[in-house]
């Protein structure tokens, strides 16, 4: 009875941190879900599908090398308000700003001017290239807003404020699903834009994001306790440490999604409607992969507190419980896509023919995500910890060394298809899994991060 009652309190803590998290992360995949239905029921359904999942995974291996800015910023905030330092906490926050603005602009210009040319390098049709520029077109003009929204939400799941997060993804993500449904078909008004409209689509509602975030740094209450607006100032020392973390995530993040924007090239090459069924596929793994990262936020905040507080067994107990709740999820949804997955493939397509191409590689991505969770939640406790280089190294192997090579192996050289080619998505996950584990297994897994005055 005297062990119960700490380790319930250990899952009330992970819970009341990553449920909020993870709601928020949800209606991203609601989203996405959405979108893709949207999508998956225009008359160009096949070649707009493949040309979402280019465009989707294009836009995001560009923009993610950034992106990572709310994991330097949520790292040294959490240790910053364990260690209650809540003035460098609001400091933290100015220059992370800073450099998303900044950041935001150029990337955006970069991204929106060469569109096509990115499309044209990974879609091997025509048709579906086309799609995909207009997609990433419209995707990037919303960048500098959704970076600044990256640099407040690092700051608010470093405080353990994951609920401000959650209503801001309620609201921002339900006005998503307005402006898609009137810019992809054409409603009130407006005209038909097809998966052009999905892009503009996401992009107005990001800016709501960061109206809403600012209005929130307004309030007396966290005016008063972090004083961020009364004390703006350029500071080059956060923002080196900012950066230090942040740009071993960053080229963890682009190469996860070089090696998935290949691994979907790949699938092209098998032939267009595997490219689709492989987009439908990975549509519905957002429904285990955007909580997993839900549980990651909860991971990061709670072992970053603790180590600012100098608790390094508690936050080594924090790692490992909220691993084990992340993977009862994921073992559940497990079973749920390969016992039913045309069911599940329902609520993204319509389409016989590319539901009858995913079932198997459903099924086969079902009993992979089982061991997902330990790989995420145990990546960002070592994050927290400062073994960024480290997380990073384990990604860049098995993605683009593994999974990469073997899905061309099964799925062109041998001739095995869609099938082939996803049969390396599990060996690929418990792979990297197993290194992670084994890392937080180990006695030197924590050690401190580049942070003034640590």
């Amino acid at each position: 009875m005297n062990t119960l009652l700490p380790i319930n309190n250990f899952y009330k803590k992970i819970l009341r941190i990553a449920l909020p998290a993870i709601a928020g992360l949800s209606t991203q995949m609601v989203v996405s879900l959405v979108d893709t239905a949207m999508v998956g029921r225009l008359s160009e359904a096949t070649y707009a599908l493949a040309a979402m999942g280019i465009g989707v995974l294009a836009t995001w291996a560009l923009i993610s090398f950034f992106s990572s800015l709310a994991t330097g910023t949520h790292v040294i905030v959490a240790r910053r308000f364990g260690q209650k330092d809540y003035v460098e906490c609001g400091n933290t926050l100015n220059n992370s700003l800073f450099i998303s603005l900044t950041i935001g602009i150029i990337v955006a210009a970069i991204g929106a001017f060469f569109a096509k040319p990115i499309a044209d390098l990974f879609a091997s049709d025509d048709e579906v290239a086309f799609y995909a520029s207009e997609y990433i077109f419209y995707r990037f003009l919303g960048i500098p807003f959704f970076l600044i929204s990256v640099s407040y939400r690092g700051f608010y799941f470093g405080i353990s404020k994951t609920k401000i997060f959650m209503i801001s993804g309620i609201i921002t993500n339900l006005l998503n699903i307005v402006f898609n449904y009137i810019f992809i078909f054409g409603n009130l008004g407006m005209s038909r834009m097809g998966l052009a409209g999905a892009g503009l689509g996401s992009t107005l509602a990001s800016s709501f994001d960061f109206f809403f975030y600012t209005a929130i740094m307004l309030l007396p209450s966290y005016r008063n306790r972090f004083q961020n607006f009364r004390r703006i100032k350029i500071d080059f020392d956060v923002i080196r440490s900012i950066w230090k973390i942040s740009i071993p995530v960053s080229l963890q993040n682009v190469f996860i999604l070089i090696g998935f924007l290949i691994f979907v090239a790949i699938t092209g090459i098998i032939g267009t409607q595997e490219q689709a069924a492989t987009q439908a596929t990975i549509s519905t793994l957002f429904i285990s992969f955007l909580p997993c990262f839900g549980f990651g936020i909860a991971v990061q905040t709670l072992v970053g507190n603790n180590l600012g507080a100098g608790k390094l067994n508690l936050a080594k107990i924090y790692g490992f419980e909220t691993a084990k709740v992340a993977t009862i999820y994921t073992l559940i949804l497990g079973i749920i896509f390969i016992l039913f997955p045309q069911y599940v493939l329902l609520m993204i397509t319509n389409d016989t023919s590319i539901i009858q191409t995913a079932k198997p590689v459903l099924r086969i991505a079902g009993f992979a995500q089982i061991f997902y969770a330990v790989g995420v939640v145990l990546a960002n406790a070592l994050q927290a910890a400062g073994k960024m280089l480290f997380v990073m190294k384990a990604e860049v192997i098995t993605n683009l060394f593994v999974l990469v090579p073997l899905s061309y192996l099964f799925g062109v050289v041998f001739g095995y298809g869609l099938t082939g080619a996803w049969f390396a998505m599990p060996i690929y996950i418990i792979l990297y899994s197993a290194i992670i584990f084994s890392k937080f297994l180990s006695k030197d897994w924590y050690e401190k991060i580049p942070l003034k005055s640590q």
